[in-house]
This record gives C-alpha cells, sequence and structure tokens, in this order.
C-alpha cells in the first residue's frame, strides 16, 4: 500500500475480511484498516494469522485474528461473535476460494467439486445470510464478493474454479435485490491475473506468463493492492449508491474476451 494514503473513509467501522492472511485478502484487511476500520483477519491456519496479525500491528492498524475455516458454521460463528465485541458488523469481505483439482470442469472429481462449491460459493452465501442481524443494525451495511476475471473468461484447467466465480457475479445480483431496500449494498470485485502465491498456477511458466501478460493491455500483472484500492471505494460512502455491481480490475483483460 502507498505510504501516501492516509484516507479516514472508514473510522469507527467494523469489517470481516476472509482469507485475508496473505495475497489479496491481506491487502484488503490492510487498506480497511489504514482507512480507520477495525477489521478481523482469518484463515484456517494459526500460524498465518498469527503472523498476519503481528505485521498489521506493528504498522499501528487495529486488527483480531482468528482461525476460520468458511465451510465451518462453527467458524464463521466465531467471526460474527468476534464483530459483536467490537460493536457489530458494518462491512463483510468474502474473499475465501480454493481450487484442488487443475482440470477441466468435466475431469472434475465429484469431491472436488463440492468443496470447491462448498468454499467459493455456498459460505459467501451462508456468511452473507448470517451477517444481517449485524449489518441491519448499521447505517453503512456492505458486502462485496470477490470473483475473478475467469468469471468471464473461464481458464481451460481451472474449469469448475471458474464456475463457481460465475455463481458469485449471480449471488452478488440477487442479493443486492433482497437487501437493497434495508440500505445494504452489495457488490462483486472480478480481479484479473494478480501476483499472489494463488496465481502460480497460471505463472510459473514462461508460457504460463507471456500468455497472462498477453491479456492485459497494460502488460503487468496486477498487484494485491490494485484489488484493496477497488474494494476500499465499495465500502466507504463514495461507494454507497453502487450495489449489485461487479467491477472488473483485470488490467484490460476483458478487451480480449
Amino acid at each position: 500500500m502507498s505510504d501516501s494514503i492516509k484516507i479516514n473513509r472508514l473510522n469507527g467501522r467494523v469489517a470481516i475480511v476472509t482469507a485475508s492472511t496473505e495475497g489479496i485478502g491481506f491487502a484488503i484487511a490492510r487498506r480497511l484498516a489504514s482507512e480507520g476500520a477495525k477489521v478481523i483477519i482469518s484463515s484456517r491456519k494459526e500460524e498465518h494469522v498469527s503472523n498476519a496479525v503481528n505485521k498489521l500491528e506493528r504498522e499501528g492498524l487495529h486488527v483480531t485474528g482468528l482461525v476460520c475455516h468458511v465451510a465451518k458454521s462453527e467458524d464463521r460463528k466465531k467471526l460474527f461473535a468476534a464483530s459483536e465485541r467490537l460493536g457489530g458488523l458494518d462491512i463483510l469481505i468474502s474473499n475465501a476460494a480454493v481450487n484442488p483439482e487443475v482440470v477441466g470442469v468435466l475431469n472434475t472429481s465429484e469431491k472436488a467439486w463440492d468443496k470447491i462449491f462448498d468454499v467459493n460459493l455456498k459460505a459467501a452465501f451462508l456468511l452473507s445470510k448470517e451477517s444481517l442481524p449485524q449489518l441491519r443494525k448499521s447505517k453503512y451495511g456492505r458486502i462485496v464478493f470477490v470473483s475473478s476475471i475467469s468469471a468471464y473468461q473461464h481458464f481451460l484447467l481451472p474449469g469448475a474454479y471458474s464456475v463457481s466465480k460465475t455463481a458469485l457475479l449471480g449471488l452478488t445480483k440477487a442479493t443486492a435485490m433482497q437487501l437493497g431496500p434495508q440500505n445494504i449494498t452489495v457488490n462483486c470485485v472480478a480481479p484479473g491475473t494478480i501476483e499472489t502465491r494463488f496465481s502460480t498456477i497460471l505463472t510459473n511458466t514462461k508460457s504460463g506468463m507471456e500468455w497472462c501478460l498477453s491479456k492485459t493491455l497494460l502488460g503487468r500483472l496486477g498487484k494485491p493492492d490494485d484489488i484493496s484500492g477497488v474494494v476500499a471505494f465499495l465500502v466507504s460512502d463514495d461507494g454507497g449508491f453502487v450495489s449489485g455491481e461487479t467491477i472488473v480490475a483485470s488490467g484490460g483483460m476483458t478487451c480480449h474476451l
């Protein structure tokens, strides 16, 4: 994150960011906290949570860390109990995703299919549903799903993953329609190829990297902070009249669709 960012649009607000100890999720958590939010970060491994919390606290940011597997009901309950202790939830960022098999969609095992949809889609739905008692009390209720450019341009090998990310676009629309009258906005961000551990499935070979770069207009991969700024806009008052939308932040990859 740029040291020049000194905005305080989120003072006093409480945010949950799932899968937020590295990559895009960590960048989102850092950005929201830097703008004044009290942020609950989480991931499945205690070591990763502790490392992320320590790093952000050293930067003077207000964060809380919890171990959370979003597909487990008891773990999701812990997240919302933590936000209640902080004064109630204002912002939910659903970022967790898995891709256990790198194969074409019809080569995906049933076990992998179930895991992908349990984490990437069903957990996003359940988190949204379970967040409502607190979000309805907030003056600034915000939900943001993190999808992917693969929702629009399906990749051959992570086929089921791409399908799950397309489904998030529909979940965004349907949820926004239902929650709009309650003054809760629901939006989605679809990142392009971002420099993270997760993206190495595409970039760990010379040909893969060349393909990714050839699909952008800017001639580079994205960085996690390229996404965190978009999310910060959507959950701030500046994004208060945006709902039911998906913002594609891909360096222009959609121009090749």
